[in-house]
């Protein structure tokens, strides 16, 4: 009875009016918005609207010539070149160590996790110079891979080099968060049921982190592609051999060749633009999946 007697009394209680959980005015929300919108336009968008116009100042014929120019056509296939062997490298690791991390418990796993967390610590210029002072011809390396011919310092190897290193980070850190949390429930009834550890991470690991992992090697592309500090320091500035598209802007600016500098770095931004919109893509369609795990 008196349970009842106390659902009754709660029951005739007024329901409470809902209130949001922040209290600002109407004002001071456009207020904030405002600002937000006027700080994104001062330091993102006018700058980026400045290199366009920059670019396109003398019309589509001096743009296009610009880019077909021959050091600029070697620096877009450096680019491509680079960070076509950078990003699968640090796919195949950032899965390999997400797996590992998130899937077992060894000796060292603490250490394994802050090491992949070092490049975004470091500058990449340092990291330039630490990888000077190690393939360089007075370095700890140099004088042995002279002696074989191997060039690594001031040549492509060392640009790939310094790529992987600054880009190392960014697939493992999208997959060792979810493959943390989903655990390994599902590999285990997997693998209880007779199937490989291969067939196991195609047909059960990868579906569930299938956004996820698109998500790190599109960051870890866009970072390759656009590198400049390490890439400066061990590329050597050879026109036509070791410049990427970031240090041949920068050479046409100093040369005081804007139009061609900007439209290089045109170029850049709307690579840039793309993966901002292949971004928004994945982290809507990562968040849909998630939440239709949840639902089940």
């Amino acid at each position: 009875m008196r349970s009842e007697t106390i659902a009754a009394s709660v029951a005739e209680r007024p329901a409470k009016a809902w209130r949001p959980a922040t209290s600002e005015t109407p004002a001071t929300r456009r207020v904030l918005i405002a600002i937000a919108g006027i700080f994104l336009g001062l330091v993102l968008l006018l700058p980026l609207g400045a290199v366009f116009a920059q670019a396109f100042s003398g019309g589509w014929s001096l743009y296009l010539a610009a880019l077909a120019e021959p050091d600029a056509v070697a620096a877009m296939r450096l680019t491509l070149l680079v960070a076509a062997i950078a990003v699968p490298a640090n796919l195949v690791f950032g899965v390999a160590a997400a797996w590992a991390i998130a899937k077992f418990e060894f000796r060292g796993k603490s250490l394994l996790v802050t090491l992949i967390d070092l490049p975004f610590s470091v500058s990449p210029v340092i990291s330039g110079l630490a990888y000077i002072l190690v393939f360089g011809s007075h370095g700890l390396l140099g004088p042995w891979l002279d002696a074989y011919g191997i060039k690594v310092a001031f040549a492509v190897p060392g640009i790939v080099l310094v790529t992987i290193f600054v880009t190392l980070p960014f697939v493992a850190r999208e997959l060792i968060p979810l493959m943390e949390e989903q655990g390994a429930g599902e590999e285990e009834a997997a693998l209880s049921l007779g199937a490989s550890g291969w067939k196991t991470f195609l047909f059960v690991t990868l579906p569930n982190v299938k956004w996820a992992l698109l998500y790190g090697v599109l960051l870890c592309n866009a970072r390759a592609m656009g590198e400049f500090g390490a890439v400066s320091v061990i590329s050597g500035h050879i026109r036509g051999l070791t410049n990427t598209m970031p240090l041949h802007v920068e050479i046409l600016y100093n040369e005081y060749a804007f139009q061609a500098a900007f439209a290089v770095a045109s170029l850049l931004a709307i690579l840039a633009l793309l993966t901002l919109a292949l971004k928004t893509f994945l982290e809507w369609r990562f968040a849909g999946d998630m939440a239709g795990a949840r639902g089940h």
